[in-house]
């Protein structure tokens, strides 16, 4: 049976315990750990249990010198996304093909928010953008049927030139099947995830604590 099949409607704040950028010029995960006040590095090899996926925005907006966030919806082109600023508050709210160009004015930027399990059994985020995104969609295409039972693996990485800008991007790779008790654990991560969506979708308002814990103000990079 499908994990996505799996159901629970309970409200909870959301349980990824690390939000994980992608760092072009230093080829690695980055995220900003709370207890040390610093960003801590996450260099290949990498391995994770893939959960869910969801679609988001986020950048930084000059006028209010704050972060851009919105709500992660599950169909870009059929859910609106609510985009606001830490501290300006809303800037724009529809279906994102109708509203890309504000949010892409106001410094806005298309993330792909993915949640997964590591290592340690803790359930982390993603965020993706830019070449990162094409990267991750087409290790999908190639393994969609795998990724629910197998290892997701980042071993290497790939360089790339664009005109004269270089950049790279993590190398998806399908690793291992789950055995019995990693299956289960990602079933009951999952349910997690399951939970807090279906909680911030019946009220998509963010929780002002968290998002300073999820988006801490950092030089913002390149789509690359």
């Amino acid at each position: 049976m499908s994990r996505r099949s799996l159901n629970q409607t309970e409200k909870r704040k959301n349980p990824a315990t690390k939000f994980l950028e992608w760092k072009s010029k230093e080829k690695c995960f980055e995220y900003w750990d709370k207890s040390q006040s610093a960003n801590v590095k996450v260099e290949p090899p990498f391995k994770f249990m893939f959960l869910e996926h969801f679609h988001t925005i986020k950048g930084w907006h000059d006028a209010s010198s704050s972060r851009i966030y919105s709500n992660e919806v599950k169909f870009i082109g059929k859910e609106s996304v609510k985009v606001k600023s830490f501290k300006g508050g809303d800037i724009v709210d529809g279906i994102y093909k109708d509203i890309r160009l504000k949010i892409l004015d106001a410094g806005g930027k298309y993330h792909r928010s993915v949640y997964a399990v590591d290592e340690s059994g803790d359930i982390i985020n993603l965020q993706l953008k830019g070449a990162v995104v094409a990267a991750y969609s087409d290790f999908l295409n190639e393994n969609e049927n795998k990724v629910e039972g197998s290892w997701c693996e980042i071993n290497t990485v790939k360089d790339h030139k664009k005109g004269a800008t270089k950049y790279s991007t993590p190398d998806f790779t399908i690793g291992k099947a789950f055995t019995k008790a990693e299956m289960a654990l990602a079933n009951d991560k999952y349910l997690e995830i399951v939970a807090h969506f279906e909680s911030v979708t019946v009220k998509p308002e963010v929780n002002v604590e968290e998002l300073v814990d999820e988006m801490h103000d950092e030089e913002v990079d390149l789509d690359f």
